[in-house]
């Protein structure tokens, strides 16, 4: 029997993200006032210039703040874990797909990956500082070799996860058996 169950995660909200923000709109109100003020000293058709710096400004500014919103979206279908990143609903990119049964490692918590090497990692979690709440999963890669995926799965993953999972990993993640 194969199952379909999805869950959209939503990244938490940085203080990063809202300097970016701060950024984009001092140069949305600076850079078409030199241009103004320049006018006054240069040629007069710099005004203009400016004025349409500004109205491209306006734009740009507003493809920066929905650019912000950024989501992820796990999809288990059978025994595949999908995982997509979703940019202001206007981009989906498909970060990776990987086979549940090719999973070696599924566990809460960075400790149990801290000396490990990775060849590539797969951030797709809620809030990447927030340990107790992430899952982290290795498991080899055809292109890139051994990986790691960082993400926030809910019940409802992890059930649809559950049958395709190797047994160490299920007993350890359900049932709290350490094999």
């Amino acid at each position: 029997m194969e199952g379909f169950n999805e869950q959209v995660v939503k990244r938490a909200k940085k203080p990063k993200n809202l300097i970016i923000k701060i950024i984009a709109v001092m140069l949305l109100i600076l850079i078409p006032s030199i241009c103004i003020l320049l006018a006054y000293v240069i040629t007069t058709y710099l005004i203009y210039v400016g004025f349409f710096l500004f109205l491209i400004g306006i734009y740009l500014v507003w493809y920066v703040f929905t650019s912000q919103k950024v989501e992820f979206e796990y999809s288990v279908s059978g025994d595949e874990l999908d995982i997509s990143k979703i940019i202001s609903l206007r981009k989906r990119k498909r970060m990776c797909k990987v086979k549940i049964r090719e999973i070696e490692k599924l566990e809460k918590g960075e400790k149990s990956i801290s000396g490990m090497r990775f060849s590539k990692n797969y951030i797709a979690a809620a809030d990447i500082d927030k340990d107790e709440d992430n899952y982290y999963a290795v498991f080899n890669s055809p292109a890139y070799g051994k990986c790691l995926l960082v993400f926030t799965p809910n019940e409802q993953i992890l059930q649809g996860m559950k049958g395709y999972l190797n047994k160490d990993i299920m007993l350890k993640i359900f049932y709290n058996k350490n094999v």
